[in-house]
């Protein structure tokens, strides 16, 4: 069967599609209007608040205070171009593909698979990785004589896999109570840590004066930037899937935007409260290495007893909301890709309640599998993280080319700056890339690998299977429709 996608006679949307099936997208629905601003702007931040808590401050044994502080500041400058960017496209494209669908509709069907194949890698390693985090948090605590196991992490899956079945709004709405709860000891960490700041512990990591322009406060020299550019990307990890909630907001052109820029002005506020309280109170060098590092930093700073255990806790709460909602970013990116014919059709089917349950199952299965069989988060977090890397770098290239080939097409939102935001953000993300070679080779080299079998699946089967009434695909033969009349 030839790619139909590549024909602007595609078929409208409630034609029978490829399948044969005249209900195709009636099967393969979502809640309509069930996210508002405030659940968007509650879901861009429980994407990222766990990596305050851990994960940051392993980047100050590879770039010091100072390395690690230039390194937050230009993953802040990508993330927030790059957000900026985001949402000019989901106000153009608001559809369940998120980045996949921008890609898909400014690079073809091959920039699409490998934007959403990249995303996927992202969000179905993170929560795997996270759930490992959650079992060693509860047997940090003692809660019911737990220790971390495959018995946590099911739990874990099954516990939170079901509340998505139950619904999109009472996910998202139980995702803003913990993520709050998460954000309020943040504050209440930062608060405390401060009173026992002290900038001399900022740059006390031994020097290592073989490495070019090293100092104190650049202990591993001006490479060490680099080499902490996926720590500093810790702080904001995630919040790019804010758009995959699209087809389930009210008034996605203006609502999106607003949620996507608010909740990315929080992040990098947390950021700066917990990066500097953190590594003040307790010091580069005793924070380099801490599995608790907030925890830790009260604790030399004459916090611990209550705020400590008060923050203990809240990291808990932080290592849910993030789980929680990759969960279901990684079932929307399922099921967009899916809907399209991209993967095997039958995962982006919905149940009675409009949620994709395979798309929740499948990748929940996965991620416990995986869990269960390595017990390795840092090394999925960052084959993650080599997912992420490509995926911005693709959406950003995705907005230059839009501006470019379509300047013409209704933007209700337009990103600040124009190209020259999307070009920072997409020269940001390849140096983020490359730097995820330095940090952990063998994670990129895994990343790569499943990006070949995708790409071979890709290439000797799905492209020729492609769905044309999906919305993703309906863009895109629009747009071929129109340049053809423009050409006569």
């Amino acid at each position: 069967m030839a790619d139909r996608t590549d024909s602007p006679s595609a078929p409208p949307a409630g034609r029978p599609a490829p399948d044969g099936s005249p209900d195709y997208l009636e099967k393969r629905t979502l809640r309509r209007g069930s996210a508002g601003p405030l659940l968007l702007t509650g879901l861009g931040v429980a994407y990222v608040v766990s990596g305050d808590y851990s994960g940051w401050n392993f980047g100050l044994a590879h770039g010091g205070f100072g390395g690690l502080a230039v390194a937050a500041v230009l993953m802040g400058l990508m993330y927030t171009c790059m957000v900026f960017a985001l949402a000019e496209l989901a106000a153009v494209l608001p559809t369940a593909g998120g980045g996949y669908g921008f890609a898909r509709r400014a690079l073809g069907p091959w920039g699409g698979f490998l934007t959403g194949t990249a995303i996927l890698i992202e969000y179905v390693l993170a929560p795997a990785a996270i759930a490992i985090f959650i079992g060693d948090y509860v047997e940090s605590l003692h809660l019911f004589g737990l220790t971390s196991g495959w018995p946590v992490y099911l739990a874990c899956f099954v516990l939170f896999i079901g509340i998505h079945l139950w619904g999109v709004g009472e996910a998202l709405r139980f995702s803003f109570v913990v993520t709050g709860i998460a954000v309020a000891a943040l504050l209440v960490f930062a608060a405390g840590a401060l009173t026992g700041f002290d900038a001399g512990r900022l740059d006390d990591i031994p020097v290592d004066h073989g490495a070019l322009g090293a100092s104190s406060w650049l202990p591993f020299g001006v490479l060490g930037i680099w080499a902490a550019f996926p720590f500093g990307m810790w702080f904001f990890l995630g919040v790019e899937g804010v758009p995959l909630a699209a087809e389930e907001t009210r008034d996605p052109a203006r609502t999106l935007p607003k949620a996507m820029a608010t909740s990315m002005g929080i992040l990098l506020l947390l950021a700066l409260l917990t990066f500097l309280a953190a590594t003040g109170a307790g010091g580069a060098d005793a924070m380099k290495d801490a599995g608790n590092p907030l925890v830790a930093a009260l604790e030399a700073g004459g916090h611990g007893g209550a705020l400590a255990r008060l923050v203990n806790y809240a990291g808990l709460a932080g290592l849910v909301a993030s789980f929680f909602s990759l969960i279901y970013a990684g079932s929307r990116q399922l099921f967009a890709l899916s809907r399209a014919g991209y993967l095997p059709r039958f995962l982006s089917l919905t149940s009675r309640r409009k949620a994709p349950w395979l798309g929740l199952l499948v990748p929940g299965a996965l991620g416990f599998a995986l869990a269960a069989a390595t017990g390795d988060g840092a090394r999925m977090l960052n084959v993650a993280v080599f997912g992420a890397t490509i995926s911005y770098a693709l959406m950003s290239l995705s907005h230059i080319v839009l501006r470019r080939r379509e300047p013409g097409l209704d933007r209700p939102y337009r990103t600040p700056g124009g190209v020259l935001t999307s070009t920072v953000a997409f020269v940001l993300a390849c140096a983020a890339l490359v730097a995820t070679f330095v940090v952990d080779v063998t994670a990129a080299l895994i990343a790569l690998g499943v990006y070949a079998v995708a790409a071979a699946y890709f290439a000797f089967y799905s492209r020729h299977r492609l769905v044309a009434s999906a919305p993703e695909e309906e863009f895109a033969a629009l747009a071929a429709a129109e340049a053809e009349l423009e050409r006569e």
